[in-house]
């Protein structure tokens, strides 16, 4: 069973970050220069703490191991995609294990377990307000476990709220989300467009989960022409992030499929690996990488004017 006293994490202390204002924990800049940035991106990664051995519940956040896989996955293949448009911030964060969204374990502490986690960002959160937005434009960008945390910030700090204003866009990727989820905040249907959000759940062209659930009714952006085009072709496909670290565009093409963004097998080297896989959930975010990185530059740039 779940047993844990709440206690608040300091997010003065820039250790409890693994990106701050678009500098490493080790001091090394992420993107561009900040001085040139004029709004910021609040990222939150996706869930790491997978292994069923694994008894905690929650990842500890001084735990050195853990942090370096947030740094040598989420933060090199996702959070950089933001990262040349927008001051990137990335909390540490107590997240929750992976059983903690599934029954039997949701209720034997699962709850309470993603409970702790969503503290910890609201706190970053409260904290970056505090004391760096001064009135700068905002991206919030999370994948799977992220976004789902970043659901509630939504709906806490910007659904009919001031600081709406102030909202570029959402990426809510990974999670489902659905298109009446917030009274005020709506999915965004074309390239330029502020104020709202985005999301998809992305998988082999073709394939379904077993569960329609996951997926069914879900707002499903088409990441590369982030319109309501249900498809898009090779030449449009802006750019992958390959783990050689090198982007790939005109790779992939896409198919919003009723809540499912299906995705063909990339032209990429060593592809016959990927022709196993199904679930692209993993690769939510770097499939679509340069795609990312020029839409929220464009969302920016729509936004100061």
């Amino acid at each position: 069973m779940y047993s844990h006293i709440y206690t608040s994490i300091s997010y003065h202390d820039k250790t409890n970050w693994a990106v701050y204002a678009g500098k490493k924990s080790d001091g090394k800049n992420i993107g561009v220069p900040t001085d040139t940035l004029q709004a910021d991106v609040f990222y939150v990664y996706p869930t790491l703490l997978t292994d069923k051995k694994d008894v905690r519940w929650n990842a500890p956040i001084g735990d050195s191991l853990f942090n370096a896989d947030v740094q040598n996955t989420a933060v090199a293949y996702q959070a950089t995609a933001w990262a040349t448009a927008a001051r990137l911030f990335v909390p540490y964060y107590r997240q929750n294990h992976y059983r903690a969204f599934f029954e039997p374990y949701l209720k034997q502490g699962g709850l309470d377990a993603q409970e702790l986690a969503y503290k910890d960002v609201k706190a970053a959160f409260q904290y970056y307000l505090a004391h760096e937005n001064k009135e700068r434009p905002i991206l919030l960008a999370g994948h799977s476990q992220g976004a789902h945390h970043l659901k509630k910030l939504l709906h806490e700090f910007f659904d009919k709220k001031p600081l709406q204003k102030k909202l570029v866009a959402a990426y809510l990727v990974g999670t489902k989300v659905s298109p009446n989820a917030f009274n005020s905040i709506k999915p965004l249907t074309s390239a330029d467009a502020t104020g709202g959000f985005v999301s998809w759940n992305s998988y082999k062209m073709g394939k379904s989960p077993k569960y329609k659930s996951w997926y069914h009714g879900a707002v499903t952006t088409n990441p590369i022409t982030w319109d309501t085009l249900k498809s898009s072709t090779y030449s449009q496909h802006k750019g992958l992030f390959y783990y050689d670290k090198k982007v790939y565009p005109k790779s992939l093409e896409v198919e919003v499929k009723d809540g499912l963004l299906w995705v063909s097998l990339p032209k990429v080297p060593k592809r016959f690996w990927l022709s196993f896989i199904r679930d692209y959930h993993n690769f939510d975010v770097n499939l679509f990488w340069q795609d990312i990185s020029e839409n929220a530059a464009l969302r920016i740039t729509s936004f100061f004017e």
